[in-house]
């Protein structure tokens, strides 16, 4: 599958525009006695300003680069790590082991990548092969005792206990136990420039893997709810509302995965908790909405496996291109 969404180009990388101004060669700097010509420096000095505001005029151009999904595959190992360090920060998550994890899942996730014909890749093919995203799921009760599976869960239950009412942790805690009730961990992670609508040909690829597996009695195929951990913002300097039966009210949340806010108004359980201090390793630049700072945060969200349908509706609803 295949989608045409837009991207900004942001100075560096961006190609020179056609009829853009040669440089002179050295030699057309000089006199025939090796003296600069009077007023090259002037001229230099035109020179590039005109390239100062070229330079500017392309910041913000849009460039059409086109997106593929594939099967995950081994091959795709550091890049999926690469996104999981984005979403985990510096939190004791083992990413290495949960990238390895999910890449040898092979009849579940995708990954999504830039098509060589969109014109901006590297003479070297290293563009064409970068992940700038992916989806896939690994099912928490199924992976218990495996390491990364552990520390996810316990990293969401500590942040509950210190967010939460007490009910609420004990609540998530039972069922993060119960090996009747599955729950898959969800996980949808892509680069910022990449937009929402590649994510509801990702989501429906995903369910309709999770099915496929299910039929076939295959890891991963029955799981009775879904965790997600969403990377959130909300305005700097106002404070995060008490909780009630793990919902957070009247705050504004905004969701770094736009489509994400359909999962948390599914949501059985909900809370969020700051990342302040690890934002450090954040993307680049400063965060801001609506002229507002932001404070980065992350959502957990478990998603009641019913509720599914109901989400994929909205997805479609609002995604389809």
């Amino acid at each position: 599958m295949a989608s045409r969404p837009k991207r900004r180009a942001v100075g560096d990388g961006v190609p020179e525009p056609p009829g853009a101004p040669a440089q002179r060669p050295e030699d057309e700097d000089e006199g025939d006695d090796g003296v600069e010509d009077e007023g090259s420096e002037d001229d230099a000095s035109d020179r590039d300003d005109e390239d100062e505001d070229e330079d500017a005029a392309l910041v913000g151009e849009e460039v059409t680069v086109d997106f593929e999904a594939f099967a995950i595959a081994d091959g795709d190992y550091d890049g999926v790590r690469r996104l999981l360090r984005q979403l985990f920060l510096k939190a004791p998550v083992d990413t290495a082991e949960l990238a390895a994890l999910l890449v040898q899942q092979k009849h579940v996730g995708s990954v999504i990548k830039q098509t060589a014909a969109s014109g901006d890749s590297d003479s070297d093919g290293d563009v064409e092969d970068e992940v700038f995203g992916f989806i896939s799921l690994l099912n928490l009760t199924e992976r218990k005792g495996t390491a990364c599976a552990e520390q996810i869960k316990e990293l969401i239950v500590s942040a509950c206990e210190k967010s939460c009412e007490r009910g609420t942790a004990e609540r998530l805690t039972e069922l993060l136990s119960d090996p009747g009730r599955p729950v898959g961990l969800l996980l949808s992670e892509r680069f910022v420039n990449v937009p929402p609508q590649v994510a509801l040909p990702m989501h429906q690829q995903l369910q309709k893997e999770l099915a496929e597996a299910r039929r076939a009695n295959k890891p991963c195929g029955r799981c009775c709810s879904f965790l997600l951990i969403s990377k959130t913002f909300v305005e700097a300097g106002k404070r995060q509302p008490a909780t009630k039966g793990g919902s957070q009210e009247a705050e504004r949340l905004l969701f770094a995965n736009a489509e994400e806010e359909f999962f948390y108004e599914a949501a059985s359980l909900r809370f969020s908790y700051s990342v302040q201090d690890d934002s450090a390793e954040c993307l680049a630049g400063r965060w801001a909405f609506e002229d507002a700072p932001l404070r980065p945060q992350r959502t957990v969200m478990l998603v009641p496996g019913a509720s599914m349908d109901g989400v994929m509706e909205k997805l479609r609803e609002h995604l389809s291109v």
